[in-house]
């Protein structure tokens, strides 16, 4: 028989779960006669039982809309079961703190009479500074209430117990001893009271004044992001491509079943007469470096007097299942060919973008072992990895169990985009995950209109073929940098044939392509190279137009033996890095030449497909 009992809402279940253990610590803590910044009664006014109603039918609503789709009501492979999954997490990781029980008695112990010591009827000016600080707990309210006190520094003080204790895991492997770590800090920060309505005065403050309309705010949030099965990091409705992002001008003058290929309009009178082709990753959209024009990389290097082709991947769907990475190197030699062919010039310079950087790297070492290398007069490369053994905390995601889920995900031949970006968020949990389900969800703020974020969470699909074997043979096997070891479009893969020159630019706090990571092609190639460390990460590091004057980036001994001793004899230089890249560019070779003819798309006869930036980047 089947159960009609109606499944609870989230909100519900942190009243029920926390409220009176924060009432009864608050009780024992407290001064004398304080009163808790707390709903004590939900039922005393007409609008709180209201506010009750509305979210109680929201979520009855929502889990019957879901029922209605398919029997049994949400898919486990669903990506709105997939964003769920990590309520679930934090039950798992409450399971884990819970049986530690005994220091977390000694621990409240001690705290309780640190806090009645401390705080017992002083004013907050007069508080000693408190053991640790975090700036989820920034707000004076989590230090002006001794409950509150008590909670939060109860649970840095354990979040350090429990990583620590993992980092320091004996007889496992290095590996093992990472994945243990990253997940432990994960589900600690899942369980930050913060994350809780009853654990958070911020928002019970909140809920308090607005007789929780905050909540039913919230909750609209939250049922729209399980829709759409993608967290929701800023005003969807803000910006338009063409309009207020990616405007360079420009023309659509190639297109393939993988890419269309955009070329920018001159700004200049003159241009430099060797090309620039850039390769972006295709698991994000093209126009991270096509933001406002005040962020834009494409339509500064415009106004350098360069002129700029870029490849615009198409999104995966079922008609991309056979596509592997063979094709995605074709696609670049294509790519270059053609515009040698489009302009009447001997070579282009390329730049390759993290995935399509390490793609460029055997796009390189192809040509070379063809005798074609000086198709390419140079290559940059953006916190592009070729030597995997150092990739950083996204090797936490490839073991044998989860490279099957990700088979079970893509059974139509494509990985859903909403999957990696969830992937990646993972890796930022604090700052992409859990402070978005505060604000957006607990106190049910409005979403801002930032540019950044809008790309973001603008996912594309990955043909689920090539991620595959892209994670076995090169972040698991790191068979890249075994020369001839791997073989694409029936050419064996030689790093260490490249001769070409390059300029390597790594970010300091990147995150997905970590600097040591991404130094070590060094290592790997022949040719004349060039190393720079830029201030920040993986985006930030990368998009930085010098107009901001923010940042910084460290040049000096690319032959150094290790990326440590790079920095160790290394020159800091204030601002963007871009103008340093530019002077290096304009070193290797290439006269100028008038911005005519094609050089101008779209003119003069010149018979071009759309306008920039096109139909591909458009699709979902």
């Amino acid at each position: 028989m089947a159960d009609d009992t109606p499944t609870p809402s989230p909100f519900a279940a942190f009243f029920d779960m926390q409220g009176e253990a924060v009432r009864e610590m608050w009780g024992q803590v407290a001064p004398s006669g304080a009163t808790p910044p707390m709903i004590t009664d939900w039922a005393e006014a007409g609008a709180w039982g209201e506010t009750a109603q509305k979210l109680q039918a929201m979520w009855l609503e929502f889990i019957g809309e879901k029922a209605r789709e398919g029997a049994g009501g949400l898919n486990a492979l669903d990506p709105a079961q997939f964003m769920l999954l990590s309520h679930g997490w934090a039950g798992a990781a409450q399971g884990a703190i819970q049986s530690q029980a005994k220091l977390a008695e000694d621990a409240m112990a001690m705290w309780q009479g640190i806090m009645s010591g401390a705080f017992g009827g002083k004013e907050r000016e007069d508080a000693p500074a408190l053991p640790r600080s975090d700036k989820r707990f920034a707000d004076p309210a989590w230090r002006s209430t001794p409950a509150f006190a008590l909670i939060h520094q109860t649970y840095l003080m354990l979040a350090e117990y429990f990583v620590s204790a993992a980092d320091s895991v004996t007889g496992v492997d290095d590996e093992k001893k990472e994945q243990l770590t990253f997940a432990t800090r994960a589900l600690v920060e899942a369980m930050s009271p913060d994350n809780f309505l009853a654990t958070n005065p911020v928002v019970l403050k909140r809920t308090i004044e607005t007789k929780g309309a905050n909540l039913v705010r919230g909750m609209e949030h939250l049922i729209a992001d399980l829709r759409r099965g993608q967290l929701t990091h800023t005003d969807t409705e803000a910006f338009k491509l063409g309009e207020n992002i990616a405007t360079t001008p420009g023309k659509v003058v190639h297109e393939g079943p993988l890419y269309q290929l955009i070329q920018y309009s001159p700004s200049t009178d003159e241009v430099a007469e060797i090309p620039l082709v850039i390769f972006p990753p295709w698991i994000n959209r093209f126009y991270i470096l096509d933001l406002t024009p005040k962020k834009s990389f494409i339509k500064w290097a415009v106004d350098q007097g360069l002129t700029v082709f870029v490849a615009s991947w198409k999104s995966a769907d079922a008609s991309m299942k056979d596509v592997v990475w063979d094709d995605y190197i074709r696609a670049q030699i294509e790519a270059i060919d053609f515009i040698r062919e489009r302009l009447g010039v001997k070579s282009t310079h390329a730049i390759g973008y993290c995935v399509a950087g390490t793609t460029l790297a055997a796009t390189l070492a192809i040509l070379a072992r063809r005798g074609e290398a000086d198709k390419v007069a140079s290559a940059t490369f953006f916190t592009a990895q070729v030597d995997f053994e150092r990739a950083g905390e996204l090797k936490n995601f490839i073991d044998d169990g989860q490279l099957e889920m990700l088979g079970n995900l893509s059974a139509d031949g494509y990985l859903d985009g909403r999957y990696m970006a969830a992937t990646f968020n993972l890796l930022r949990g604090r700052d992409l995950i859990w402070n978005y389900v505060v604000n957006n969800y607990l106190l049910g703020e409005d979403y801002p209109a930032f540019d950044l974020l809008h790309w973001n969470g603008d996912v594309t699909n990955l043909p689920a073929k090539w991620h595959g074997d892209y994670l076995r043979d090169l972040y698991r096997g790191n068979k890249l940098v075994v020369p001839d070891a791997m073989e694409a479009d029936g050419t064996p893969i030689d790093l260490t044939r490249i001769e070409t020159p390059i300029y390597i630019q790594a970010g300091k706090e990147d995150h997905i392509a970590p600097a040591e990571s991404v130094w070590r092609m060094t290592r790997h190639v022949r040719g004349d190279t060039t190393f720079v460390l830029a201030g920040s990460g993986h985006i930030a590091g990368v998009v930085n137009h010098p107009d901001a004057n923010k940042y910084q980036y460290w040049t000096g001994d690319s032959a150094a033996g290790s990326l440590a001793e790079f920095i160790e004899s290394a020159t800091e230089n204030p601002g963007s890095w871009w103008p340093h890249w530019r002077a290096w560019l304009a070193e290797r070779g290439g006269q100028q030449v008038p911005a005519t003819d094609k050089r101008k798309p779209g003119e003069d006869g010149d018979r071009v497909i759309e306008n920039a930036p096109g139909r591909y980047v458009m699709a979902r």
